[in-house]
This record gives structure tokens, C-alpha cells and sequence, in this order.
């Protein structure tokens, strides 16, 4: 009998493609014919062009075409807005006039018969410009703040201001975080091709629809007639959630010359090009009773945005909801700067928040003299007091009792530097991690063919989570197929519709999709025989009959069956398919959820020279069901990494003089390596939301970056009793 293959720890069934070369990523394709284009970028951050002196450049051998907002076509640019992207505001019109928004804004593009032809072109085109003075510093701008509409914007519930000043205990601090860059590891590139007005295009992206639809909008075609084609991503963490000017550059230049063109952003060209977690700055302020009952919750927060379009991320969410009290005002400002676009990075919004919370928790702890693992729990709501809806579950009691219990936390001396090993401070922190689960509207196809194997196909993607190998399992389970007899399809436009593949909705949103259509197609081969005189299965009840090892059988008398292709080979028939979709409903109306987790961190701190190196990172979650552990995992110790970057590494430097990105290299933007990277572990609690979905997941991917870098910044504290309120944290900070 096969074995139900949700919750096993199945190795990634796209893995021997991707160690192998077999795997097909986005600048890999090989298209008859192609040229190649190079971006020229600007070297002003505001201001207007006066000229583009493209003669050298034509005039080098393989130069084709070079292309600015002088001869470049006017575009329709119809009104595009995708319902996951809040922002607001005018696109990016690229080669559509003379202004200059920000530096590395794409001024020119050349296309060449080979990448070197096009590269040395570029570096040919002299653009002269009326510069003009840009405004790039979020704590020098004079900008009015944008509030945000909608669900980012202002909230407030009681008076928290009067509660703040009447409390026992009060902490009022603000906390600083820079801007970080993605740095994928795939490149940013599209290959584009014309067919009279139908458009192909090879692209690295997160939601193969969302392309489709935005290229369509830019041309003025209809969106059937783009069809985007993504099997891999190499790396996005959001960066690839949106079609940014370099596809239309693409797209532009091979309807130019007549031919498909590969367009590959540099990695430079990738820190102005394809977005950014936006830098923010954050006042949290709490008030507490004696006994750690918090009364008050001030939140303000100040974030960079582009000028000509406006990113806001869900900033207020864990304000208004994580800990119960009375009283919060909560509000969030866009400042307005000479900078391309933000847009979403890895737990976007909460991972922000849970920074500036968890660090302001920690230090009413220390104020109170109360365990701060204690004063969390303390403040534990039995509801959403945002909402007021109740929790579809919220385990963080439990992820905190697992999480402490595995860590060691009882042994520790609460007391600032209180622990060392020679010269080295060691201390401890702990965070709460937060991410909402996030459902949307999704379709998918199942087919039965005649080998007995099986066919599932959503227009979903995989840029590193495993979709290829969870949605073979959730579709093999629900067929009773070995996992190996199971093929799943994604990554094309032409699939089955699916959302954008972030916030951690793919499993909860897809997955429940490919179950629906992969219980209706045995569902229909069930029918098939229960109706036929000749099958062994004929007059049972079909709810008497289970699946199992590629056949139905009668789930009391397992020798009474058939297999799938008996059952096709008598209808006459070649393949079955059916196709469903899954939508989320009411329940997010009607219950308040999330995925939950505690984050345990040691730290060791140089005393004499203020290095900071992570020893131990712990995080226990609340997850619903866990559909494949070893991809659970590799998720979980990806965030926890990637909190390291963000706690003592990672800083986009940027020279206020014009714009520039001075470290706009992974030699210069620090990350984690192999040497940063400590004993880092994590454990799911054995769950199972069907409140959430029909599947019982809550999403992973988003939440286990969230409340690492407090945790960080809170066993710092502990090491050395110095409170570092700005990240990253260096050690200039610590001496």
C-alpha cells in the first residue's frame, strides 16, 4: 500500500535537474537568432537629459540598434495594477522621456550580435544631463509624508497616549533599519520574443500571470498574446514579484530589431533595477502596569519610497494585534525620495515590525526585572484584538515552552554581562516570530493518463522552497500514486491561474487547488467504475472504495480493484483530466491567522574589539501541517540565516551626493557565509489548521525571518548591556 506522502521528508524531485545542469533558468534558453542588449544607466540621480550621443556606439562592429527616449516608440502603457502590489502612483515609463528619477535609472539600451558587442556599445553612449540636487536620505528629507490607504493605514483603539503617560513603566525608544538589497543568486534576465504581436518572454519572475499581464499592459495587447515562461528562479526573496523596466527593455529592443534579444542585469545594475527593503525608522513606545500588564502601544514609523510611485508593506500589523492591551495607536509614513521603487523582501512588513516590537518587549523586561519570556506570556491575547475575531490557533505558548526548554534558556543568568569565555561576552536574547497567513484564489489541472502516471499543473513558481517537490506530494497522496508516478508542471502563463509566489501563500493557495483537482479526478475515475458492469468495483459505494498504489480497491476488501489504467484501457479513453480551483472564502473574515514561532539567539561579543558572532540560533514555530520536513527545515534555517544578514551585516550604503550605491557588489554588501553561520536548528510543532485551508498549512517560508534580528539585538544587550537601536548592528556601535 503506498504510504501517505504528506509529512514525509521527500528529497526535492527537481534536485538531480539543478546539481546536474538540467535545469533551464531564465538567460539559459537558447533561442535561434538572438542579440543581446546592455542597459545604460544613469549617472545623475535627478534632473533632465540634454543629450545622448549614440555615434560611437553605432559605429562598433555587431552594434545593432541603440535606443533611448529619443527614438525609442512611444508606448501605451495602459493602467496596470496587480491586487498583491500596493503601490500607487505612476510607473516607471522607460525611454519615454527626458526626466531622471534616480541614479542607475535606465537611460539607454543597446543591442548588439554578442553580449561583448553590446556591453563595449554601452559604454560608448555619451549621455550629458541638467542634474539637479537629489534627495536620498530618509532622515534629512523634507519631504511632506504619504500616509498609506487602506489596510497599511493609521490605527488606533482607546487612548494610548494618555495611557503611555499614566503607566507605571514606560520604554520609548526609536529603532533604525537600513535599506538591504535581495542579491538572488540567478541574475535578474528576460529573453524576448516577437511573432507579429504576440510576445515570448523567457523571464526570471514570481508570477508568470502578473508578467504576462504587465507587458500586455506597457504594449497595449491583449494579455493572451504574452506568454511568460519561468520553470526556475534561482533565488527572488521579492525581487521578483513585479516586471520591472528591464522586460520592457527587452521586449522593446527585439520588436526593434526584429529578433529575440537576452537581456541580464549586472549585479549592479540588479541594487537600482529590481527593488529593495525599504529603510525605516521606527518610534515604539509601551506602557506596563508594575506587573508587566502592558497598557499602552505607541507605533510610528517612517519609511522611503520612491517619488514617482509609492511601496508600503504591512508595517502596522503586529502593532495592532501580537500582545492584548487596551490601548494603540499605530500610524505609517511614506517619505518620498529620489530612489527607484521599493517593494517586497522576505517577510516583508513583519520582519520590519518584529524588530522595533520585540526589542522595545525586551527592554520593558529589563525595566521590570521580569523574565522576558514571562512578560510575553503575560500579554498573550485570547483573541485578535484588532479584528476581534478569534485565532484559527495560536500555539506561541507552546512554540515558546519548546523553543526555552530546547535552548537551555532556565540556565540563564538574567543579569547584562553576566557570561563570558575569555574575552568574549556572551549573552542570550529570545523574539516572538509572526507572519500572517496569507490565501488566495487558485486554479489547477490533474490528469490521469493511460501509463497510470499522473499529470498536475499550476501557473505557480519555485524560486527555491520546493513547489516541484510539496505539490507532488499533495497530489500523489490524494491520487494513492507512488510520488514518482506524479509530474507537476509550473512556471507557464498558460497554466491554470495561480497567485504571486510570496508571502508563504503557495502551499495554502496552490496546494489546496491540486487537492481539489486531484480528489475530483479520482473522484471521476471512481465513478467510471463503480458505473461499469465489468469492473470489480461495479455497485460499490464510492465512498467504500479508497486509492492506493496507483488503483482503487474497496477499502475492507483491498484485493477487489483495479488500476487506473485498467480503468482508462475500458472506457477506451487515452488520459482523464479534470481541472479545479480553490478560493479562500470567508475564513479570513471570520478568523484571525498566522504562523507563530519563538526565536532563541546566543551571542558572543569581543570586548575589546566589539565583534559580534552568533554562536546558537533556535527557533521553534507554529505552522499548521508541515507537508514535507526536510523543505520545512531548509526554509527555516534559510530565515534564520538571512536574520543574521539582516541583525549584523547587511547595509545598502548609498552617497546622498548623487544618488549612487556605493556598495552595490556582494563584495562590498556583506552577507552571510559559511563562517558567519553557527549551529542554527529549528522544529515545527505537529499541527494542522484546517480553519486555515482545506490542507491545514499556515505558510513557513515568510515567518522565520521574522524576530531573528531582535532576538540578535537582544542577547547583544545581554552581552554587553548596551542597547544598539540601529541596524545592522557594528561594532562601531559596541565600542
Amino acid at each position: 500500500m503506498t504510504e501517505s506522502s504528506i509529512g514525509q521528508p521527500l528529497s526535492r524531485v527537481d534536485g538531480p535537474l539543478k546539481v546536474t545542469g538540467g535545469a533551464t533558468y531564465a538567460a539559459e534558453f537558447g533561442v535561434a537568432g538572438m542579440a543581446y542588449a546592455v542597459i545604460v544607466g544613469s549617472s545623475a540621480g535627478r534632473g533632465r537629459i540634454t543629450g545622448v550621443d549614440t555615434r560611437a556606439a553605432l559605429a562598433q562592429p555587431g552594434v545593432l540598434a541603440v535606443l533611448s527616449h529619443l527614438n525609442a516608440p512611444r508606448l501605451p502603457y495602459r493602467e496596470y495594477r496587480a491586487a498583491v502590489d500596493p503601490a500607487v502612483g505612476e510607473r516607471l515609463h522607460v525611454l519615454q522621456d527626458d526626466r531622471v528619477r534616480f541614479f542607475g535609472q535606465p537611460v539607454a539600451v543597446v543591442v548588439a550580435e554578442t553580449l561583448e558587442a553590446a556591453g563595449h556599445g554601452a559604454s560608448l553612449v555619451d549621455v550629458t544631463y541638467a542634474a539637479e540636487q537629489p534627495s536620498t536620505d530618509l532622515a534629512a528629507s523634507t519631504a511632506t509624508p504619504l500616509a498609506p490607504p487602506g489596510v497599511n493605514g493609521d490605527y488606533a483603539r482607546g487612548d494610548a497616549d494618555a495611557a503611555l503617560r499614566d503607566a507605571h513603566t514606560r520604554i520609548d525608544q526609536t529603532y533604525r533599519m537600513t535599506r538591504e538589497n535581495h542579491n538572488p543568486m540567478e541574475l535578474h534576465a528576460t529573453i524576448a520574443q516577437w511573432d507579429g504581436d504576440r510576445l515570448v518572454l523567457w523571464d526570471k519572475t514570481q508570477w508568470v500571470q502578473s508578467t504576462a499581464a504587465q507587458l500586455a499592459a506597457v504594449f497595449g495587447i491583449p494579455e493572451d498574446s504574452v506568454h511568460v515562461i519561468s520553470p526556475f528562479v534561482g533565488g527572488g526573496f521579492g525581487s521578483a514579484l513585479r516586471a520591472w523596466p528591464h522586460v520592457t527593455l527587452a521586449a522593446l529592443a527585439a520588436r526593434q530589431v526584429s529578433r529575440p534579444v537576452k537581456l541580464v542585469l549586472t549585479r549592479r545594475q540588479m541594487y537600482s533595477g529590481t527593488g529593495y527593503r525599504a529603510a525605516i525608522d521606527q518610534r515604539l513606545a509601551l506602557g506596563s502596569t508594575a506587573d508587566g500588564r502592558i497598557t499602552s502601544l505607541v507605533h510610528e514609523a517612517r519609511a522611503e519610497t520612491s517619488a514617482y510611485e509609492q511601496h508600503t508593506d504591512a508595517v502596522l500589523v503586529l502593532s495592532r494585534f501580537l500582545y492584548s492591551t487596551p490601548a494603540v495607536r499605530a500610524s505609517y509614513r511614506l517619505v518620498p525620495l529620489d530612489v527607484h521603487t521599493p517593494t517586497f523582501m522576505r517577510g516583508p512588513g513583519q520582519a520590519t515590525t518584529s524588530y522595533a516590537l520585540e526589542c522595545a518587549v525586551d527592554e520593558l523586561a529589563h525595566e521590570l526585572g521580569i523574565d522576558p519570556i514571562e512578560l510575553r506570556l503575560r500579554n498573550e491575547p485570547g483573541h485578535d484584538e484588532f479584528t476581534g475575531t478569534p485565532f484559527s490557533s495560536r500555539r506561541l505558548r507552546e512554540c515558546y515552552s519548546v523553543g526555552a526548554r530546547t535552548f537551555g534558556w532556565a540556565k540563564r543568568n538574567p543579569a547584562v554581562r553576566s557570561a563570558r569565555d575569555g574575552h568574549w561576552l556572551l549573552g542570550t536574547g529570545v523574539a516572538t516570530a509572526c507572519y500572517h497567513t496569507m490565501r488566495s484564489a487558485a486554479e489547477s489541472l490533474a490528469r490521469i493518463n493511460e501509463d497510470g502516471t499522473a499529470v498536475v499543473a499550476s501557473a505557480t513558481s519555485d524560486m527555491g522552497p520546493g513547489t516541484y517537490t510539496s505539490m507532488t506530494q499533495v497530489a500523489a497522496d490524494s491520487l494513492g500514486l507512488p510520488t514518482d508516478r506524479v509530474g507537476f508542471l509550473l512556471g507557464d502563463s498558460t497554466l491554470p491561474p495561480a497567485p504571486p509566489h510570496g508571502g508563504s501563500q503557495t502551499m495554502a493557495s496552490v496546494g489546496s487547488a491540486v487537492r481539489a483537482a486531484c480528489d475530483a479526478l479520482r473522484d471521476n475515475l471512481t465513478r467510471l467504475a463503480v458505473a461499469h458492469s465489468a469492473s470489480p468495483l461495479h455497485g460499490v459505494r464510492p465512498s467504500d472504495i479508497a486509492a492506493g498504489d496507483g488503483r482503487l480497491f474497496v477499502r475492507d476488501a483491498p484485493d477487489r480493484g483495479e488500476t487506473y489504467q485498467q480503468i482508462l484501457a475500458r472506457e477506451g479513453r487515452s488520459r482523464l483530466q479534470v481541472r479545479r480551483s480553490y478560493a479562500p472564502g470567508d475564513a479570513p473574515d471570520r478568523f484571525s491567522t498566522y504562523a507563530y514561532g519563538a526565536v532563541f539567539a546566543e551571542v558572543a561579543v569581543d570586548e575589546d574589539l566589539g565583534f559580534v558572532r552568533v554562536r546558537r540560533l533556535f527557533g521553534a514555530y507554529d505552522v499548521g501541517r508541515v507537508i514535507n520536513p526536510k523543505l520545512a527545515h531548509s526554509q527555516a534555517i534559510g530565515g534564520l540565516v538571512g536574520g543574521i544578514g539582516m541583525a549584523l551585516l547587511e547595509h545598502t550604503v548609498v552617497d546622498h551626493r548623487d544618488g549612487r550605491i556605493v556598495n552595490a557588489n556582494l563584495a562590498d554588501y556583506l552577507v552571510p557565509v559559511n563562517a558567519d553561520v553557527p549551529a542554527v536548528d529549528a522544529v515545527y510543532l505537529d499541527g494542522d489548521d484546517r480553519t486555515a485551508d482545506p490542507i491545514g498549512v499556515k505558510g513557513l517560508g515568510e515567518v522565520t525571518l521574522t524576530g531573528v534580528a531582535a532576538a540578535i539585538a537582544n542577547a547583544v544587550h545581554h552581552a554587553t548591556g548596551r542597547r544598539v537601536r540601529d541596524l545592522p548592528i557594528t561594532l562601531e556601535a559596541l565600542l
